[in-house]
């Protein structure tokens, strides 16, 4: 899809193509009504400058459109729409031992039980080593510290994803 094609969409399809992008329907009303972008750059500087703007309230309904790093069965069954998007970006996620996927699901959960939301990292070019200690260090920071690395952290997600349905 190109940035025309997307100012072209009637409402309700944009929403649909730029909730795939980020799950907060905040940024995702914003950015529809943001609409018409005249080039990628604008679109994509709109993106981070929406998100920025966003409410950690926003910010966490974000973070529930992802499914916990590793988990492929959630991958699978509730985010069937960004599954294909998902997917890709763990990819370092493939082949991986049984060792690495059960200390993911055990800080996975320390994570969450200390936050309140999952774990959010952007996965792209990251293998299962480095995700695993980057979630290991991260579990130790304060609760204000987190909350900004997760929400920098989305806004490459949706970056990416921005990016993929550019992608020709």
């Amino acid at each position: 899809m190109t940035v025309q094609e997307l100012n072209s969409l009637p409402y309700h399809e944009a929403v649909k193509q730029l909730t795939i992008c980020c799950g907060s329907s905040k940024w995702v009303e914003m950015m529809t009504n943001l609409r018409p972008f005249l080039n990628r750059t604008e679109l994509l500087d709109a993106a981070k400058k929406t998100w920025f703007s966003l409410t950690n309230q926003d910010w966490l309904e974000a973070f529930e459109h992802h499914p916990k790093i590793g988990d492929l069965e959630s991958l699978r069954n509730k985010f069937q729409k960004t599954a294909e998007f998902s997917l890709s970006e763990q990819n370092g996620l493939n082949d991986v031992s049984e060792d690495i996927l059960i200390q993911l699901e055990k800080g996975n959960r320390l994570y969450e039980n200390k936050f309140g939301y999952i774990f959010i990292v952007c996965a792209a070019g990251k293998n299962a080593e480095e995700i695993l200690a980057l979630l290991q260090a991260r579990i130790n920071n304060d609760p204000k510290e987190e909350l900004l690395i997760a929400t920098n952290d989305q806004n490459e997600i949706t970056i990416l994803r921005i990016e993929k349905l550019l992608d020709p």
